[in-house]
């Protein structure tokens, strides 16, 4: 508002005694805020020039320590760049020759199924062989025992129906005889189904 009086005053192109105090303050505060900001620069700029002393310093004693540990660095790498090329170089080398190794060894483990495949079947064969075999001797043993034993006990039957019927006659015509000589005839026929 001060200023917009000031302005009106300057327009009218009179300046009075009152306005030109007004005017007078009004510069006077310029100046004083002026000034104080002249302060606020320079003690900014104190500020700022102790900081960049203070960064400067701390990059100063940085490069002074890091400037060795770089060069550690450097002869460290520059020494185990060959030896990590020649690690990795004979990993790829033991890589080929394990992939190698796994291909014949699986062609290997390949042949000995197929191999033991083909024996387990010969084994098989064998023995469904010998099996039948064993099987066919039995049954010709069994036959071979069974055939004789039946014609024996057939010649017995028989021996023991002559018998009753040489006895029947002897003592005559009885029912006794007739019965004794159907229960030989029964055993005779019962030993021939057992059989």
């Amino acid at each position: 508002m001060l200023t917009m009086a000031m302005w009106q005053g300057l327009q009218n192109d009179a300046i009075s005694a009152g306005n030109t105090r007004l005017l007078m303050i009004f510069v006077g505060l310029v100046a004083f805020s002026m000034l104080i900001q002249a302060v606020v620069v320079i003690i900014a700029a104190v500020g700022g020039m102790k900081a960049v002393k203070r960064v400067t310093a701390i990059s100063e004693e940085l490069h002074r320590r890091a400037t060795p540990i770089i060069g550690t660095a450097e002869s460290l790498i520059a020494e185990t760049l060959p030896k990590i090329r020649k690690i990795s170089d004979n990993l790829v080398e033991t890589s080929e020759v394990v992939k190698s190794k796994a291909h014949d060894l699986e062609s290997t483990f390949t042949d000995a199924n197929l191999k033991t495949k083909a024996q387990v079947a010969r084994v098989d064969g064998m023995i469904s062989t010998g099996l039948t075999a064993a099987g066919s001797l039995a049954e010709m043993i069994h036959q071979g025992i069974r055939t004789p034993v039946r014609e024996a006990v057939g010649v017995v039957n028989g021996f023991k129906a002559g018998l009753d019927v040489l006895l029947s006659k002897s003592k005559g015509f009885s029912n006794g005889s007739s019965v004794r000589k159907n229960t030989a005839i029964k055993l005779y026929d019962d030993d021939q189904t057992s059989i």
